[in-house]
């Protein structure tokens, strides 16, 4: 098994990573009956892919010897009705300024990114946008 969820009441709900232990709680969001507290489940989705595209990078970082920490994902997630799902996923990629890469690098790291066995998860009627911007302005946000 990989993990555990169990409902904790009130819209809320406790997933457990049965390997460590770390637990993730969520929330209804407030435009479904929820207190929008916590991440909601379709939250985390989006937020998965983000985590996966970025972990998959920092693997071909790592054997080109660049160090992507500080790098920043903004991550929206908009919903469609009838049913209710998720209907896009927009990305942003913000990497640091002192981030030493070049044009080739910078190639194969973002077509890294599209390797992820999330995204290759995600419906294909989900809209997915990707967008990198390897500023020299960049700035913790």
């Amino acid at each position: 098994m990989t993990s555990t969820v169990i409902y904790d009441g009130d819209l809320r709900t406790v997933a457990t990573h049965l390997q460590s232990g770390s637990t993730i709680q969520t929330d209804a969001p407030t435009d479904n009956n929820g207190k929008g507290e916590r991440f909601s489940p379709s939250d985390l989705v989006a937020t998965a892919l983000g985590s996966c595209m970025l972990t998959i990078m920092g693997m071909r970082a790592r054997e080109m010897n660049v160090d992507l920490k500080g790098t920043k994902i903004e991550i929206q997630k908009s919903m469609k009705s009838d049913p209710r799902r998720i209907g896009g996923i927009n990305l942003t990629f913000h990497f640091p300024k002192n981030l030493n890469t070049n044009d080739k690098q910078q190639t194969i790291l973002e077509k890294a990114a599209h390797t992820c066995p999330v995204i290759y998860s995600i419906n294909p009627d989900i809209d997915v946008k990707v967008e990198f911007k390897w500023e020299k302005d960049f700035a913790q946000r």
